[in-house]
């Protein structure tokens, strides 16, 4: 016999994850990668020891799926500025360095793991796409030299 989830429980559960590990993620790429981790990508079912323990497996699966939808949605209406800041502090706190980690990105697209279930052709599509022209911008900028050099070079 399973328990009734009730909205409250939820929302309790969604405000212990926020605060007790959420909170220690730098950026909503990390958080929507850390959240998407939780996820059986058989099964599509969440799971967190820590939210299981505290609240019950089912209050802890649809907290985990709300977060995971939430952060997700936030990045879809990010400004692509912001965005490519996001995945570039994202990608160089990585232990391989940016360059390594940049092109193992464009040629095994990991992000596309991070959509939630049940997300709408529109927003996945447009993740997709911000992620596609964030990825040609930081490899574009790994061909450039630092502004100080360019102008150290040209004053000589």
């Amino acid at each position: 016999m399973g328990w009734k989830i009730s909205r409250l429980d939820v929302m309790e559960a969604v405000e212990d994850l926020k605060r007790r590990s959420l909170v220690h993620l730098n950026g909503e790429i990390s958080k929507l990668i850390c959240l998407a981790s939780t996820r059986d990508y058989n099964t599509g079912r969440y799971y967190h020891d820590g939210l299981a323990f505290r609240f019950s497996s089912e209050v802890a699966e649809t907290a985990l799926e709300t977060c995971h939808r939430e952060v997700f949605e936030n990045l879809v209406l990010t400004p692509l500025k912001n965005f490519v800041q996001e995945v570039e502090a994202f990608l160089r706190s990585t232990p391989d360095g940016l360059p390594k980690v940049l092109s193992n990105w464009k040629a095994l697209e990991p992000y596309r793991v991070v959509i939630p279930t049940g997300c709408d052709h529109v927003s996945r599509e447009f993740f997709f796409s911000n992620m596609r022209i964030t990825l040609a911008i930081l490899n574009a900028r790994q061909g450039e030299a630092p502004l100080s050099s360019q102008s150290a070079s040209q004053s000589q």
